[in-house]
C-alpha cells in the first residue's frame, strides 16, 4: 500500500515572503522544527527564476534533507484579453520549469477569477485552451499540472471560476492527460457551500495532491455573508484558516477515500496562521491520520 507524504506551506508567512519582509531561506531554516517530509513553495516568493537562484534554494532545502515536490502558482486564465491570457499561459510555463529545476513534481494550476460578465462554457474553453497550452512543456519537465478546486488567490477581486462543483466537473473532464491532475482541497467546498466528500468521491481517481486545511467563518457569520464579499480584493476578513483536524472538515472520510485509492502523493498543510505552534498542531494531526488509516 502506498502512503501520503507530508508536506509544509506557510499560509501565515505567504505575504511576508512575498512582500520582502521575510526571507525564503529564513521560512526553509524554521520549517526543520515542523519535521516535515518535503516543503511546498508559492510562485510569489521567487524573485527570480534562474538556474542558479534555483539551485540555491533546492540545495538549502536538501541541506535539510527536504525535497521541494510542489509549487503553488495561481494563474488567471479567464482574462478577457487574449495577450494577458497568452502572459498567464507563459508565466505558468515558467513556473513549471522552475519545478523541474527545484526537483519537484507537481505544480498548481487555477482556472481563473470569476468575472460577473464570463458564461460558464466561454469560460471553460478559455481555460481547457490554456491549460492544454500549457501541458506540452509539463511533460516535456515531468511535471503534474494539478488544478485546486480553489476559493480565492489573495490579489484576486473575485472568486475562482471554479469554485462550483457544476464547473469544476466539466472542466476537468475536458483534460485528458497524465500530466494533469486534481489538487484537493476540503475547506474550499466548505466556503463554496458544498459538501467537500461529494467533491473528493467524484475526483478520487484523478487526485494527486492535496492541500489539508480547516476553515472556519468568524463567530456570528454566514457563507451568505462571504458571498457578498465579492469584488473586494483578497480573502474576506470573515474568513478564517485555523489548525488542521479543529475547523469544518470530517478528516476520518477524508483518510478512507484516500486510503481506498491507494493514494501516495503529497498532503500539504496549510494552516496556522498565527504561527509555528498551530502548524505544528496541525502537522501532529496529519501524522497520526496517516498512521490510523495506512499504518505509517
Amino acid at each position: 500500500m502506498n502512503a501520503p507524504r507530508l508536506s509544509a506551506f506557510p499560509k501565515c508567512y505567504l505575504d511576508d515572503i512575498a512582500l520582502g519582509r521575510m526571507e525564503l531561506a529564513d521560512w526553509i531554516d524554521m520549517s526543520v522544527e515542523l519535521e516535515p517530509e518535503g516543503l511546498e513553495l508559492y510562485s510569489g516568493w521567487l524573485k527570480e527564476t534562474s538556474p542558479a537562484a534555483l539551485a540555491r534554494i533546492r540545495r538549502q532545502a536538501e541541506g535539510h534533507g527536504l525535497p521541494l515536490p510542489m509549487m503553488c502558482h495561481s494563474p488567471d486564465f479567464t482574462e478577457p484579453d487574449p495577450l494577458a491570457r497568452r502572459a498567464q499561459i507563459d508565466r505558468q510555463i515558467e513556473m513549471i520549469r522552475a519545478t523541474a529545476e527545484l526537483g519537484g513534481s507537481f505544480c498548481r494550476t487555477l482556472s481563473g477569477q470569476r468575472r460577473p460578465e464570463l458564461g460558464i462554457a466561454e469560460g471553460i474553453d478559455r481555460v481547457v485552451e490554456c491549460i492544454e497550452a500549457c501541458l506540452p512543456e509539463a511533460e516535456r519537465c515531468g511535471i503534474c499540472l494539478v488544478i485546486e478546486n480553489h476559493y480565492k488567490d489573495s490579489f484576486w477581486r473575485y472568486p475562482e471560476f471554479t469554485q462550483s462543483i457544476e464547473v469544476f466537473l466539466p472542466l476537468i473532464e475536458r483534460i485528458d492527460s497524465k500530466w494533469f491532475g486534481v489538487q484537493f482541497d476540503p475547506s474550499n467546498s466548505v466556503v463554496a457551500g458544498e459538501d467537500p466528500i461529494e467533491l473528493l468521491q467524484a475526483v478520487k481517481p484523478r487526485v494527486m495532491t492535496m492541500h489539508a486545511s480547516d476553515r472556519h467563518l468568524a463567530e456570528g457569520h454566514s457563507l451568505d455573508e462571504l458571498a457578498l464579499a465579492d469584488g473586494e480584493t483578497g480573502y474576506a476578513e470573515i474568513l478564517h484558516h485555523g489548525v488542521t483536524g479543529q475547523g469544518m472538515n470530517d478528516y476520518d472520510a477524508i483518510f478512507a477515500i484516500l486510503r481506498e485509492v491507494d493514494f501516495g502523493g503529497w498532503i500539504s498543510i496549510e494552516d496556522g496562521m498565527n504561527g509555528l505552534d498551530e502548524m505544528r498542531q496541525s502537522m501532529d494531526f496529519l501524522r497520526g491520520k496517516r498512521y490510523e488509516y495506512f499504518g505509517v
